[in-house]
């Protein structure tokens, strides 16, 4: 097939983010990672939020949705393409990756796969939900695990968030909520206040279960400190790593999902 000499170059791995205006740095760092592991191969990052797309434009930052970073990709000749979703769990925003990936099949020449979100597999969620519970865990403190949620009970992937929460419930001195999916704080917080006094709680430690702490983190997580704060002492869990703010996608089990996703898609591909 004549086309076919264009796709000259071997490999390329495509990270597709959510993105971030506030903390863009924090994807950036992880597409040098993904370079450094991965030196074969040519990484490229893509922005799935069109209003963060925007807003980093009108900031003079220029970034590119999944089907355009494809579109390049593909034009640049690359006959093996690795799609890392880059979503905590395996729910809408990965579904969305999935179809953009499945279309994009049906008219490229090159080999395409899509990874697993962060959090689809049992063995890997557990050990890493386990450490990071570990790596927090405080005396006389509890940890109210805040999950950003899906607004439908019946998307794909929300068993991901169910088992998590469950999980992390079931180790002890743990209290879960979401942002806007199932058991949203806002419509649970008198509850969840009531059951942490006759638990005889004192001291809370807020922890987000975001990838990276954009808006959600300054609106949400700190609007929710201070409304426990006129109950209980309340702080934010801080970064584990030299980082000013807590984020998921520093911590190195994370990454590692994230590299071991890939490299399964790219001995799929068999390149």
């Amino acid at each position: 097939m004549k086309r076919y000499r264009h796709y000259s170059k071997d490999r390329a791995i495509v990270l597709s983010c959510f993105g971030s205006v506030i903390e863009e740095n924090l994807y950036l760092d992880l597409q040098k990672d993904v370079q450094e592991r991965f030196k074969e191969c040519d990484v490229f990052l893509s922005f799935s939020s069109r209003m963060v797309l925007k807003l980093l434009k009108k900031n003079g930052k220029e970034f590119k949705n999944l089907p355009q970073t494809l579109a390049d990709v593909d034009m640049a000749g690359y006959k093996n393409i690795i799609v890392s979703s880059v979503n905590l769990f395996p729910t809408d925003e990965h579904e969305f990756t999935k179809k953009i990936v499945d279309g994009f099949k049906n008219f490229s020449l090159s080999k395409l796969r899509i990874t697993d979100a962060i959090l689809t597999k049992t063995k890997e969620t557990t050990l890493f939900l386990k450490e990071l519970d570990q790596a927090i865990k405080k005396d006389e403190v509890v940890n109210l695990y805040i999950i950003h949620g899906t607004p439908r009970l019946d998307m794909n992937g929300i068993d991901s968030i169910t088992y998590s929460a469950n999980y992390l419930e079931m180790m002890g001195n743990n209290y879960t909520c979401s942002l806007e999916g199932a058991y949203p704080y806002y419509a649970i917080k008198e509850v969840l206040v009531k059951k942490m006094k006759k638990d005889g709680v004192k001291k809370v430690q807020i922890v987000p279960m975001l990838l990276v702490s954009g808006n959600h983190y300054i609106k949400d997580m700190i609007e929710i400190r201070d409304e426990i704060r006129e109950e209980f002492e309340c702080e934010i869990v801080k970064s584990l790593t030299s980082y000013k703010k807590f984020n998921l996608i520093e911590i190195d089990s994370i990454r590692e999902i994230i590299y071991q996703n890939i490299k399964q898609e790219i001995t799929k591909l068999g390149c």
